[in-house]
């Protein structure tokens, strides 16, 4: 079958199926005289199966380990199951990650007066350069840039969002 037959098949863009041939996770079987790429049912099934590892959010280089243990039929379940909690682990940190990031939104919208005045407090943060005044309300870009520990906001007795680790 051609490209676009393939793509059909197996649920991946054309595009993504070039992409997929460019970065060694697939090779076509063969080519047509005029040079079209030929793709048969091993080649399908290879597709569905980086889409699911996709899916599920595998890098390129675990979906190549996980096709190469997919293919090796004297595999150990321990490999898979190793990549598989690697992937958990890299999850966990990107969702704490979001979640700091979210906290620090919440908290900063909570105190915006959303009204006619000028003053902002999203915008004061966003426009704020000192590290130091960042501790009190999270970091923006998720703890990647400047080491800042993770804190996680909880509505103090007041009502008040606090962060915990933070300096009142």
């Amino acid at each position: 079958m051609n490209i676009g037959e393939a793509a059909r098949t197996s649920g991946v863009t054309a595009k993504m199926i070039r992409y997929y041939e460019s970065v060694g996770l697939l090779m076509a079987k063969a080519r047509t005289s005029a040079g079209y790429r030929v793709y048969g049912s091993q080649e399908v099934h290879s597709l569905r199966f980086i889409r699911q590892a996709r899916r599920l959010g595998f890098l390129v280089e675990d979906i190549r380990r996980l096709l190469a243990l997919w293919h090796d039929r004297s595999r150990a379940s321990a490999e898979v199951k190793q990549i598989a909690l690697e992937h958990v682990a890299e999850l966990d940190r990107r969702i704490a990650e979001l979640t700091d990031m979210r906290d620090t939104l919440v908290h900063l919208a909570n105190h915006c007066h959303g009204d006619d005045r000028p003053d902002c407090p999203i915008i004061e943060r966003l426009a704020d350069t000192d590290p130091v005044s960042r501790k009190d309300c999270g970091s923006l870009d998720g703890g990647m840039g400047d080491g800042a520990t993770r804190r996680r906001a909880s509505s103090g007795p007041d009502g008040e969002m606090h962060h915990k680790g933070a300096k009142n």
